[in-house]
């Protein structure tokens, strides 16, 4: 069986963020990791404005190239990690932007999270998208990595990452991937 795709997705947008920092040590440690094709995909790369094709996305007909773009990469990929900051208690706009995009192809797929903010650790952004997820028939998994204190851990733009980090990424990558293997049997 080939190996399942993973796509790490860099949630924020904002400038100064510090989600690709986080995301490039957690893309290395799946990478090792050596159980998925990995693939790093960046929403401020896609650009998606706020939801504009004119159509349900059910439908699957979609008339703008940052939707098709975005469509092939959700539907090539056989789970997830969003790598998502907290904003005011909640989830960054452009996580629930770019998951309200799409529909179909969600389905049958699991999520994890690594999360990253101050003292939260970005926890409450976690559990606030976790229904959205649900609703489009995602699996979204307990096992996580949570980056308290961020910028603690942040030396020359480098992510510095704790014994428990590594700790929890390697349990955030044994379970999605049993599960990224068992609902690929279900989309067949």
């Amino acid at each position: 069986m080939d190996q399942p795709k993973l796509a790490v997705i860099i949630v924020s947008t904002r400038p100064g963020r510090v989600g690709p920092t986080v995301a490039l040590w957690f893309n290395e440690v799946a990478t090792a990791y050596e159980r998925f094709d990995v693939e790093l995909v960046d929403l401020k790369d896609i650009n998606l404005p706020v939801f504009d094709e004119p159509k349900h996305p059910r439908f699957g007909d979609y008339t703008h190239e940052h939707t098709k773009v975005w469509s092939t990469i959700v539907k090539r990929s056989d789970a997830f990690v969003f790598v998502t900051p907290e904003y005011d208690y909640f989830t960054p706009p452009s996580l629930v932007n770019a998951i309200v995009y799409l529909f179909h192809e969600w389905a049958r797929k699991p999520a994890a999270f690594v999360s990253y903010g101050g003292i939260s650790g970005g926890v409450r952004s976690v559990q606030a998208i976790k229904p959205l997820l649900t609703s489009l028939k995602v699996m979204p998994l307990p096992e996580a990595v949570s980056i308290p204190f961020v910028n603690n851990h942040l030396e020359n733009g480098v992510l510095k990452p704790t014994e428990a980090f590594g700790i929890s990424a390697k349990a955030l990558l044994d379970e999605l991937h049993r599960w990224a293997v068992a609902l690929k049997t279900m989309r067949a």
